[in-house]
């Protein structure tokens, strides 16, 4: 018997959850860069800059982005490692990964892009230096097997980077859910023509772990060590895990 998931708010069935969030994302893929730039003021490019300039990512480096979408951090992994490292570039979703291969492909960077499933991954053990994660755990049906994927392809030592919205501070919940549920739904209706999208997105962001479940989580799956920093008061928190 199918076991049941949370979609959003919703409750599914496992086997359904993965078809409902493959339709979100390709109905918001072209309009997803812009949205993400007016849904959070731009702080998002601040919240991927900091996780670029912590991660420890050097020349020669080989560097997995997971649900890496539009090419925002694998843009910025490519330019750390250098013409003798390597950066994949990964989505589930082929509309959202066609966006992202094209405008990397604009801005004269080719990389390796391979259209593949978190919780299968098709890489060999103890390959990457590093793998990120950039707001795409939160849509993953079974995260605890996405989380043990992602630490066999890392090499001993290697660390995974989990950027994703997290548990607000309490004193900015009332605003938080005021604009998440309110004003979202109305921004995706008038820019993307899709206001079901951004409601399951403002959804599925309360149903994700918070900062120390996630944590948790993480050494379940093998992290020897693993500690997150909050920003912006905790509407997002970048996790990193390393590999024992």
């Amino acid at each position: 018997m199918d076991q049941e998931t949370h979609f959003g708010f919703k409750t599914v069935a496992e086997s359904e959850k993965a078809g409902k969030v493959a339709d979100v994302f390709h109905s918001v893929a072209k309009k997803y860069d812009v949205m993400n730039d007016l849904m959070s003021g731009g702080l998002h490019r601040v919240w991927k800059h900091f996780t670029l300039t912590t991660s420890g990512v050097k020349p020669g480096d080989k560097v997995l982005d997971i649900a890496g979408g539009t090419g925002d951090l694998a843009r910025g992994w490519s330019k750390r490692v250098g013409k003798k490292g390597e950066v994949w570039l990964t989505d589930i979703n082929s509309s959202m990964l066609t966006v992202g291969r094209d405008r990397l492909l604009d801005e004269g960077l080719i990389l390796p892009v391979s259209l593949a499933d978190a919780e299968k991954l098709p890489f060999p053990d103890n390959y990457f230096d590093a793998v990120s994660v950039a707001f795409g755990l939160r849509n993953m049906t079974h995260k605890d097997a996405a989380l043990k994927e992602m630490c066999r392809v890392l090499k001993p030592g290697g660390k995974l980077m989990v950027l994703e919205f997290s548990k607000v501070w309490k004193p900015l919940s009332p605003i938080y859910d005021f604009y998440s549920f309110k004003a979202l739904p109305v921004m995706g209706k008038m820019v993307a023509g899709d206001a079901d999208s951004y409601q399951y997105l403002a959804e599925s962001i309360r149903m994700h772990p918070d900062q120390e479940t996630l944590k948790a989580m993480m050494q379940e799956a093998g992290f020897g060590k693993v500690d997150y920093h909050n920003m912006t008061g905790g509407v997002v928190a970048l996790h990193k895990g390393y590999k024992l």
